[in-house]
């Protein structure tokens, strides 16, 4: 998610050229960014457990450190449920779509 590049003044025979330079197909492109995110996610998920699991403990440094973290896990949650079900809404539109 925080890999998005500058594209002004890009023009498209640069942009040929660098798709045209290795890059992955539009699948597995796709495929290997929706990893990346949920890979993030669980990471910020993970900081929020360990935020809460020193709060119960007690052994927070900073409590507004620690409701941070806890506030940033629960705002990426929402939004990768939202973007899931924009894609299964999505499939489920191309799947209705006659031919």
């Amino acid at each position: 998610m925080n890999n998005i590049t500058n594209i002004a003044g890009a023009s498209t025979a640069d942009l040929l050229k660098q798709k045209g330079a290795g890059e992955k197909t539009g699948g597995e492109a796709f495929a290997q960014q929706l990893k990346s995110a949920l890979n993030e996610v669980n990471d910020i998920q993970k900081e929020s457990e360990n935020a809460i699991a020193d709060l119960a403990t007690g052994q927070v440094k900073d409590l507004h450190q620690a409701a941070l973290a806890i506030g940033k896990a629960e705002t990426s949650m929402k939004l990768m449920l939202e973007i899931r079900n924009k894609a299964l809404n999505a499939y489920k539109e191309i799947g209705r779509t006659q031919l």
